[in-house]
C-alpha cells in the first residue's frame, strides 16, 4: 500500500457535501468579495483564537507583512526571528523594508529558544516574531516577559499551529497583532490561498481592514496607501465549515501523534518529537530526527511512504539572503535540524493499518542498520 505524505481527502471526503453547499451558496448570491461570508468567518475565527478581531487576507505571508507594517516597522528596525522556520517569516520582515535578525532553537522543541533572544536585541529592534512551528507553541511566558521588559511588540507567525496552546492560551492571541495561513495543507486550510490577521486592539484592526483594501474605509475613498491583500468569499466559506470540524481534526492528530510516539519509541537513533509540559502540540507535522536522514527517506520512498524535508535549507543560507553575509556554521542549530529532520505522514481520516505501516517501515529501516553495524 502506498501511503501519501499527505491526504486530504479523507477529511474531504467527510465534509463534500457541507462544502457543495457553501460553494453554492456564494455562487447563487452573485457577491464574490468583502461579503457575509467574510464578516462570519471573521467573528467565528477570532471567537476560535480567543482574539476581539481577525481580519481575513490573502495569504499567510501577506498577514505577517501586513501585522509588521501595521505596527509602523520599516528601514532601520530589526525584527526578531528564528533561525528555524520557513522563509516567509524572514519575507514579510524584509518586504517592510527592516532586517531579519536571526536567533537559534531550542533543539529540542525545535522553536525559537528564549533564552538566546536578550542577546540579539539592540536599540534598532522593534519586534519579536515567534514562529509556532509544526504544531507546538514557542514559550509565550518566557517570550512575552522578554518583549514587556524590553519594550518589544510580539507578532506572532501561527501558520502551522491553529488551537495549539502554551499555559492554555491560544496562539494568535498573544501578540499585538499576529498573522497565520490558510494555505491547503495547513490544519485550518482553505481550498486555495488564505490567511488572516488576529488582534485585540481596535486600532491595529482598523489599519489592517484598509491596508488590505487599498487603503479605504469607505469604496472610491482611501485614506493611505494600501494593497489588495483580501480574503475573498469562496474560501471564507469554505473555511467555516471546516473551522467547525477544526477541533475534532485536531483529535484526531493528536492521536495519531500518539500512537507514533508509542510505535517508535527507543528505535536506532531516531529523536521523536518533545512537547514542552506547558504546550498543547496540534500536530501540523510529526517530525522525526536522524543521523541517517538521506537513507531513510530513501528507504520509506522505496517502501511506498511519503516523507517531507522541513526545511531542507535554513533561511541563512537561502541564496535570497546571501546579502545577509551568512555562511555555513553561523547558526549550527538550524543546520543540524536541517540536516536530520524528516516529516512524515500524517493527516485527519489515517487509518491505523497505514501509521503502523509507516512504523514498520522505520523499523525496518533501523534493524537492517543494526545488522550492518
Amino acid at each position: 500500500m502506498t501511503i501519501p505524505f499527505l491526504n486530504l481527502a479523507p477529511m474531504h471526503l467527510e465534509i463534500r457535501q457541507e462544502m457543495q453547499k457553501a460553494f453554492e451558496q456564494v455562487y447563487d448570491g452573485y457577491w464574490y468579495i468583502m461579503g457575509e461570508n467574510l464578516k462570519r468567518f471573521e467573528i467565528e475565527y477570532a471567537r476560535f483564537t480567543g482574539s476581539r478581531f481577525a481580519i481575513g487576507v490573502s495569504n499567510g505571508l501577506d498577514a505577517l507583512y501586513l501585522s509588521l507594517k501595521t505596527l509602523g516597522i520599516g528601514a532601520g528596525d530589526e525584527v526578531i526571528v528564528p533561525s528555524n522556520t520557513y522563509i516567509a517569516s524572514l519575507l514579510a520582515v524584509t518586504y517592510t523594508g527592516a532586517l531579519p535578525v536571526l536567533v537559534e532553537p531550542d533543539i529540542h522543541t525545535y522553536l525559537i529558544n528564549p533564552s538566546k533572544i536578550e542577546a540579539a536585541i539592540t536599540s534598532r529592534t522593534k519586534a519579536i516574531m515567534p514562529v509556532h512551528l509544526f504544531g507546538q507553541s514557542c514559550d509565550m511566558v518566557s517570550i512575552q516577559t522578554i518583549a514587556d521588559n524590553k519594550s518589544l511588540f510580539i507578532v506572532e507567525d501561527n501558520a502551522q499551529s491553529h488551537g495549539a496552546t502554551f499555559n492554555g492560551k491560544i496562539t494568535g492571541s498573544w501578540g499585538e497583532v499576529n498573522g497565520t495561513s490558510f494555505y491547503p495543507g495547513k490544519n485550518l486550510g482553505a481550498l486555495g490561498d488564505g490567511g488572516a490577521v488576529t488582534t485585540d486592539n481596535l486600532e491595529l484592526a482598523e489599519k489592517v481592514f484598509m491596508l488590505r483594501n487599498y487603503g479605504s474605509r469607505e469604496k472610491y475613498y482611501n485614506d493611505v496607501a494600501g494593497h489588495n491583500m483580501r480574503l475573498d468569499e469562496l474560501q471564507a466559506a469554505f473555511l467555516l465549515v471546516k473551522l467547525s470540524h477544526l477541533s475534532q481534526w485536531t483529535n484526531e492528530r493528536q492521536s495519531i501523534a500518539e500512537t507514533y510516539y508509542d510505535l517508535l519509541n527507543n528505535i536506532g537513533d531516531l529523536v521523536l518529537p518533545f512537547v514542552n509540559i506547558n504546550a498543547k502540540h496540534v500536530y501540523h507535522l510529526f517530525v522525526i530526527r536522524s543521523s541517517f536522514r538521506d537513507e531513510l527517506q530513501k528507504h520509506l520512498t522505496d517502501q511506498g511512504v511519503g516523507s517531507l524535508i522541513h526545511y531542507p535549507v535554513p533561511p541563512h543560507l537561502q541564496k535570497a539572503y546571501t546579502s545577509l553575509g551568512f555562511q555555513k556554521g553561523d547558526f549550527p542549530v538550524a543546520e543540524e535540524l536541517s540536516d536530520t529532520s524528516l516529516s512524515i505522514p500524517l493527516w485527519p481520516g489515517m487509518q491505523s493499518s497505514e501509521i503502523e505501516q509507516v512504523a514498520n517501515a522505520i523499523k525496518h529501516f533501523f534493524a537492517n542498520k543494526h545488522r550492518s553495524w
